[in-house]
């Protein structure tokens, strides 16, 4: 573990940038940057413009040391950001930690939960990251729909499973089990997930090392007994769906929670922007959502 990346997580200040959208989400994401469907023939054209994209976003001055990590796709980590290793361009220009996002999706739905796909690439993957020894960690996201018990008890076995192997391979697990924002029993759905969690943790060996990314919970503070364990670097907290102003709004109210946004992040820039519209745009963006990290 590299002890200046871990030092800068700890206790830098400054949100995380979440640029890890992958086959399913990419789409989406090139369509709200103003590239539609029709402006390519192929998946291998789609990667090309939203690395572009990336490229653009990582590399503008407004991404900077406010920024504490972003996390990539495996795509991005094999691609290159003016002549370095995406990953090597992050740690040694920026100052960013790199994380990688390394699940393979959701599954089907059962309980009112979406477990993980099956990760059947996640040996091989962690190999590719002893390679790109900058990144400092991983993610994978699971979600819940509902306040369902034994569906929540699963996501949280599966993620501390996973997260068991990835910390072997030397690197810190985000495990994130996503609560939709439209969950008629949020509130419910989020003590359940907390004390789940919670008992998962207490079990941990003294010297592991942790972090969450969770949804911004209806009762400021939920997580605090999570973020305060010892073992836990950080609890990162998603917009799962509210804009930048509302996310950030109800972040103000909640010390316990980083910041770590995609489309609350992204949302405003368009392809069609010169570098100073661009540019611009984003340095709004990262500025409120700085804001907010500082609470």
């Amino acid at each position: 573990m590299n002890s200046e990346q871990f030092e800068k997580i700890r206790s830098g200040l400054g949100f995380f940038a979440a640029l890890d959208q992958s086959g399913g989400s990419t789409p989406g994401a090139l369509a709200e940057y103003g590239i539609p469907k029709d402006r390519y023939n192929s998946d291998a054209e789609m990667f090309d413009l939203v690395h572009a994209m990336r490229t653009r976003v990582i590399t503008s001055p407004a991404f900077d040391t406010r920024i504490l990590a972003a996390i990539l796709f495996v795509q991005t980590m094999e691609r290159d950001i003016d002549g370095l290793p995406s990953a090597q361009y992050l740690w040694e220009r920026k100052n960013i930690v790199p994380f990688l996002k390394v699940d393979l999706g959701l599954a089907d739905e059962a309980n009112d939960v979406q477990l993980m796909k099956p990760i059947t690439t996640l040996d091989d993957v962690l190999g590719q990251v002893r390679q790109h020894h900058r990144i400092f960690g991983t993610k994978m996201r699971s979600f819940i729909k509902d306040s369902n018990q034994a569906g929540i008890a699963a996501i949280v076995d599966q993620q501390f499973e996973y997260a068991d192997r990835i910390r072997a391979a030397g690197l810190v697990p985000i495990m994130e089990p996503e609560v939709s924002i439209k969950s008629p029993h949020k509130k419910q759905a989020e003590t359940m997930l907390r004390d789940a969690i919670q008992q998962r943790l207490d079990a941990l060996p003294e010297d592991a090392v942790v972090m969450f990314k969770i949804t911004i919970p209806d009762e400021p503070g939920l997580y605090g007994s999570v973020a305060s364990d010892p073992r836990v670097l950080r609890v990162l907290a998603l917009s799962g769906g509210y804009s930048r102003d509302e996310a950030c709004a109800l972040l103000v109210r909640d010390a316990t929670l980083t910041p770590s946004f995609s489309r609350a992040l992204l949302a405003g820039l368009s392809a069609e922007q010169t570098d100073e519209q661009f540019n611009a745009e984003l340095e709004a963006s990262v500025a409120e959502i700085y804001k907010a990290s500082l609470h």
